[in-house]
């Protein structure tokens, strides 16, 4: 059995191929630019020729994109683009315009001309990632699940605080379902307001297997409690150092215990420590943290979280996890089964033992491999 998982971030897409018949340490995997940069460089490389742009496609992931498409406005060549890739800068269209985005219906982007560079933005190119395993003999014919981790903001309502609504809904899931699996979904039944999730879905519907979309944060906290020294804990704290945001979840024997949400680049360490400090007390307000224009902070389990006297206080994952080295909590950096790059994808793959119970006996057992429970206190339930 063969499960294909892609963790989407910003600066990498990290893909590891699960096959059932091989110690997990032995998948093959890719760590290779994340969609994001791969259009970046194909912007900035019209930019250079002088060549007006045309984006099609849907809704993706924005960072270095965004950056490299206000660029080629700002060395004055049009950019184009059609209503659902659009959406990818902005949910509001106004909003795009005002940028200098021209947004163009698909029958006006079909009568441009050929001299205008076309881009198709996605967040997952299955073609792709299945032609780069061919190159080397492995065939994804045959998969039983893909699983695809990307952030999604949600589409709020006109006036109302992205921040505040992307908080509402973890706090939404974790009411639902205290489980960090409960952040997943099969590509049938992803929220309405989750879009880049649906878009997503839209993206792989020629795959010839059931998908999983699920957000990145919980799947790389799913991922490194399967990390042998932190599984042994009952009760956990983990924090992922992503590109543009933090999330630390507090884990225990009744799930969810507490969650913050903040921007990277606003924290520095004493302030994030200063976070987790009261995260695991159970001090941390919704208001702390939103007023510091982060996203928010919720506390279900007031019993605080004592940190040992001999051993870790935290664990770290995510791409600028290095900035914890200067912390004053000992970090633990976390490296299920040896390779903290695809933390996320093992995430993913719990996920689809949670959503798709007939897979679940080959993954839990493959999981629980390398000295890890299979199945953490947390997510037992």
């Amino acid at each position: 059995m063969q499960i294909l998982t892609v963790d989407v971030g910003t600066g990498t897409q990290d893909i590891f191929l699960y096959d059932s018949g091989l110690d997990i340490e032995n998948g093959f995997k890719l760590i290779v630019p994340s969609p994001t940069m791969i259009v970046h460089r194909r912007i900035k490389a019209a930019t250079q020729r002088g060549q007006a742009l045309l984006l099609t496609g849907v809704i993706m992931g924005g960072g270095p994109s965004h950056w490299a498409a206000e660029a080629h406005i700002e060395a004055g060549l049009p950019v184009y683009a059609t209503p659902s890739a659009a959406q990818s800068f902005d949910d509001d269209l106004d909003a795009v315009r005002e940028m200098g985005i021209e947004v163009v219906s698909e029958d006006e982007a079909a009568g441009l001309p050929d001299t205008v560079e076309r881009i198709e933005l996605k967040d997952f190119d299955f073609p792709a990632i299945a032609a780069a395993f061919a190159r080397f003999g492995v065939s994804l014919d045959d998969l039983a699940a893909v699983a695809v981790a990307v952030f999604d903001h949600g589409d709020a309502p006109p006036g109302y605080s992205d921040r505040q609504f992307r908080f509402d809904y973890l706090d939404e899931r974790i009411k639902a379902e205290n489980r960090l699996s409960a952040f997943a979904f099969t590509s049938g039944n992803p929220p309405e307001i989750m879009t880049r999730f649906q878009a997503v879905a839209h993206s792989a519907q020629d795959v010839d297997a059931p998908l999983v979309i699920m957000d990145t944060a919980p799947a790389a906290v799913l991922g490194a409690t399967f990390d042998a020294r932190v599984s042994a804990r009952e009760r956990v704290l983990i924090a992922n150092v992503g590109n543009f945001h933090t999330l630390a979840f507090r884990l225990g024997p009744t799930g969810i215990e507490g969650v913050f949400e903040h921007h990277t680049g606003l924290v520095d360490v004493p302030k994030l420590d200063g976070l987790i400090r009261s995260l695991a007390g159970g001090s941390l307000t919704h208001e702390e943290v939103f007023g510091d224009y982060g996203h928010g902070a919720l506390v279900y389990e007031q019993k605080p979280l004592e940190f040992p006297a001999d051993d870790y206080e935290i664990v770290v994952t995510g791409p600028r996890r290095n900035m914890m080295l200067a912390s004053s909590l000992r970090p633990y950096f976390a490296a299920p089964f040896g390779d903290m790059m695809i933390t996320g994808c093992f995430g993913l793959l719990a996920a689809v033992a949670d959503l798709m119970p007939d897979l679940a006996e080959p993954i839990q057992a493959s999981l629980r491999g390398a000295g890890g429970s299979g199945t953490p206190p947390w997510e037992a339930g």
